[in-house]
């Protein structure tokens, strides 16, 4: 876990002969992640695109849909973290298609939840196992051990990493001086 001075020894970014900061995206974690999540999340689009004709936001809400039932079109954002919109529009495209089920909530006559068809749980139960497949080729390449420990920095910076950056602000030098979350 950080501490004060680890925090505080955080160097400045470096410069650039021009003066300017310099950014090493090839290093730069958010950067790479992004990378890593598009490729795979390409490769496992190649499976379903041409066959299925949906997009990737499309499967996205499929996915969790498939996992999660009965949530709202809020509740799908949430899961995803895609944006609102997006979310929207997927939802509407699979509605047209009927490939989802728009239902009232039981308790909440004000509020609307999702579910998939027949016909989307179809899609789900052939594309499904093609991810997982993916994701079992992409983890090939790690141990056991590497394995159980990517799955323990991931929820760990879902757990604690990604609120503290949240709760920061985004001015230079605020976030360092902030040091490391309480506990």
């Amino acid at each position: 876990m950080p501490t004060d001075a680890s925090a505080a020894a955080t160097p400045p970014a470096p410069q650039h002969a021009s003066g300017h900061a310099v950014l090493e995206l090839e290093r730069f974690l958010p950067y790479r992640l992004s990378i890593l999540s598009n490729r795979v999340s390409q490769t496992i689009a190649n499976a379903y695109v041409e066959r299925f004709g949906l997009a990737v936001t499309e499967w996205r809400v499929i996915a969790v849909l498939g996992r999660y039932p009965d949530l709202s079109a809020n509740g799908v954002a949430e899961r995803t973290a895609m944006d609102k919109v997006a979310v929207s529009r997927a939802v509407a495209r699979l509605l047209e298609r009927d490939l989802l089920r728009r239902e009232v909530h039981g308790v909440d006559r004000r509020r609307s939840v999702l579910a998939l068809s027949e016909a989307g749980y179809r899609i789900y139960d052939e594309v499904a196992p093609l991810a997982l497949e993916c994701e079992r080729r992409l983890l090939a390449h790690l141990d056991a051990q590497e394995r159980a420990t990517l799955e323990r920095l991931l929820d760990k910076l879902l757990r604690e990493g990604l609120p503290h950056l949240e709760a920061g602000t985004m001015e230079v030098g605020t976030m360092e001086a902030a040091g490391p979350p309480p506990g």
